[in-house]
């Protein structure tokens, strides 16, 4: 048995102060008040941070190479951030790479059964043309009952989310995805807000990073993004970089979504060292912090989940324990996993910073 004392704990859902807790197994065993220590372990201690957008580690891209070695990247890349838990998104391309991506990552879960990969977030083919954003249109397809039934089944549980543009699919279609266990997210969507109700009243209640890549909210026509604001069962990822979001949206968002919004990275590459990257016709350079293609057009993220969970301290005045739970508790409750707290029973998965939230780091016994 190993025991650890922090001065703050932030669980998931709450702050205590003076803990340890006892850890056998790789589990923890008990969590009680220390009393006041002169020397703690840990300043901060919370649970390891979970990242359901993300597409490449520091040198490999999963779209492009979706095998084991680009899923150690990704979980390696993560954990220098404090990240224990990924999905690996794969994007719209040919359906042989989307079932190499499906087998690869049941491979990897099956051989690595502590590993932190939860599955693989599919995002496309099935989506709209004119919100494809940076996805190639040649890949878009218009969904089959029969495609949506061979990938449900090829995948498994290892399918794990799927995003949809609901307008280019049938209510039964939609039903299908949602029967099935996948969970399924609206995003590169011009869905109309009534569409999008419809949608969400078939039992979908998420969409892929709000704002980004969907029918904006007009004063008219509010969009998909309207729908999503005003329907209070629906989570709300968003990229908190103020460069795919502003924070003045984040600061709307979060007033409207309270406790349905929570973080994502959308990471095109991790940790900023991959400088220039091309997969078919996709293509992408690191300038200015940004990756931009050849169109002058964002395309990926750069933000880490640390980075995300200091600026929603930091833009969104939100204590530190509001801004864990939307990297940790609430990303877990939308795919259904019992992670992302800190309670006896868990996996002793940790991520632990400084008071100056300079150095998340992935911890685990």
């Amino acid at each position: 048995m190993t025991t650890i004392s922090c001065k703050n704990l932030y669980t998931g859902s709450e702050k205590l102060e003076n803990q340890s807790l006892d850890i056998a197994d790789g589990k923890i065993t008990k969590i009680e008040p220390t009393g006041n220590l002169k020397n703690y372990d840990f300043e901060n201690l919370a649970p390891t941070l979970i990242d359901l957008h993300i597409n490449g580690g520091e040198e490999l891209h999963f779209t492009h190479q979706p095998n084991a070695q680009t899923l150690k990247d990704i979980e390696f890349s993560a954990k220098k951030n404090g990240v224990g838990y990924v999905l690996p998104t794969l994007i719209t391309s040919s359906v042989e790479n989307i079932f190499e991506g499906l087998t690869a990552v049941k491979s990897y879960c099956t051989e690595n059964p502590d590993c932190g990969v939860l599955g693989m977030h599919l995002e496309g083919p099935f989506i709209s043309v004119k919100k494809r954003g940076a996805h190639l249109e040649k890949y878009i397809k218009i969904p089959t009952d029969d495609i949506l039934r061979e990938i449900i089944d090829h995948g498994g549980k290892y399918l794990k989310m799927i995003t949809v543009a609901p307008e280019n699919f049938t209510n039964k279609q939609l039903s299908i995805l949602v029967e099935s266990g996948v969970k399924v997210s609206i995003g590169h969507s011009n869905a109309t807000f009534e569409r999008a109700q419809e949608a969400f009243g078939l039992g979908i209640n998420l969409v892929t990073h709000l704002f980004n890549a969907m029918s904006p909210f007009n004063h008219r026509e509010p969009g998909l993004a309207g729908a999503a604001l005003s329907n209070d069962t629906v989570f709300t990822p968003i990229i908190l970089d103020d460069v795919h979001v502003a924070i003045a949206a984040a600061k709307l968002t979060h007033k409207l979504k309270e406790d349905k919004l929570f973080l994502i990275s959308d990471a095109l590459f991790q940790n900023h060292k991959k400088q220039n990257f091309k997969w078919d016709e996709f293509d992408a350079s690191l300038k200015d912090g940004n990756y931009i293609n050849s169109d002058g057009n964002l395309a990926g993220a750069t933000i880490s989940m640390a980075d995300a969970v200091k600026n929603a301290i930091k833009w969104l005045k939100v204590d530190v324990s509001e801004a864990i739970k939307m990297a940790t508790k609430t990303p877990a409750e939308v795919i259904s996993e019992e992670i992302g707290q800190i309670k006896i029973g868990s996996r002793a998965k940790f991520c632990t910073f400084s008071n100056t939230l300079e150095d998340f780091k992935y911890l685990e016994y």
